[in-house]
């Protein structure tokens, strides 16, 4: 091959396969989906292969599309790595930094934070995507995943950032007309407000108390995937739910929601997950402590 594929085409098809899109690629980069075309264009005739499947709606990537787009993440990462090492990457914050969280606990308690992070390091740029499913880190291209819960994948370095637990509430008027539960089983024979979000399984509550780990199995006439109309729904006395004290701590001191079965709880702790070590990245470190002191406060 007499011609090698430019870096910044590598970065720009990454980006076209990670939005599946011209148009979403040009947005993101500020440049024109006209231009978007043409480098692509250009780095499969360097390369000699179709790397993209174009249609009117979606662009999807193709056998050697996929092969050359891991390649370039490698290739792209080496370079930013050896770039870090060799200037003040590891010691002054800079460059974009991508961040996911769950919508609920993203939009109250992650934004904010970044919002005085960037005023303190301007060369700094952030992305927060509020997602209400499981995030593959690594392949989706994010820098941070903020989790409720840790992480399960071996490759991966979970650093707890806040305390926190899951626990049962109920609003006072459903209490009052349906009873309160006495032990874990009794919440089989109660509606109980399921919800799926990133890692808790849907209608299965495992709860640890005075005996161990207890697990129900619970239903109910509403479920959702979102946290916040959960809650809601709790307020409005439609049952029992298990949410995270950082979202109902303050619905229990003011009375509208009550506790239920106060010696079980579900730990959930807070987690930053990240693929590199902290010394390796400077913008990741000081994000994960800086969100560590924040959420301290």
């Amino acid at each position: 091959m007499n011609n090698l594929p430019p870096l910044e085409d590598l970065r720009l098809l990454c980006a076209v396969v990670r939005n599946r899109s011209f148009v979403a690629t040009a947005t993101e980069l500020g440049v024109s989906p006209a231009y978007v075309s043409k480098r692509i264009a250009l780095l499969e005739d360097v390369l000699h292969v179709r790397l993209l499947h174009r249609t009117t709606r979606r662009v999807s990537v193709s056998e050697d599309g996929e092969l050359v787009y891991r390649w370039a993440q490698r290739i792209i990462e080496d370079v930013e790595q050896m770039a870090e090492s060799v200037t003040t990457a590891k010691t002054t914050p800079r460059g974009l930094l991508r961040i996911s969280a769950s919508a609920g606990f993203g939009r109250k308690r992650i934004a904010p934070a970044l919002s005085e992070l960037v005023e303190l390091y301007p060369q700094l740029r952030i992305q927060l995507e509020l997602l209400a499913r499981p995030v593959d880190l690594i392949g989706e291209g994010f820098d941070i995943d903020i989790r409720i819960g840790g992480t399960s994948e071996p490759n991966l370095i979970a650093r707890r950032i806040a305390a926190n637990s899951r626990i049962l509430c109920a609003a006072p008027a459903y209490l009052e007309r349906r009873g309160v539960p006495a032990r874990v089983s009794d919440l089989e024979r109660h509606d109980c407000l399921v919800i799926r979000e990133r890692d808790q399984s849907f209608g299965v509550w495992r709860l640890k108390g005075p005996h161990g780990v207890e697990t129900v199995h619970v239903s109910g006439p509403l479920s959702c995937n979102n946290g916040e109309i959960t809650r809601q729904w709790a307020l409005d006395g439609h049952g029992i739910m298990l949410r995270s004290t950082w979202d109902v701590a303050s619905r229990v001191r003011e009375g509208l929601l009550v506790r239920v079965l106060p010696d079980y709880q579900q730990e959930a702790h807070i987690a930053a997950v990240y693929p590199l070590r902290l010394t390796e990245s400077a913008k990741v470190r000081v994000c994960v402590e800086f969100l560590q002191q924040w959420l301290g406060r």
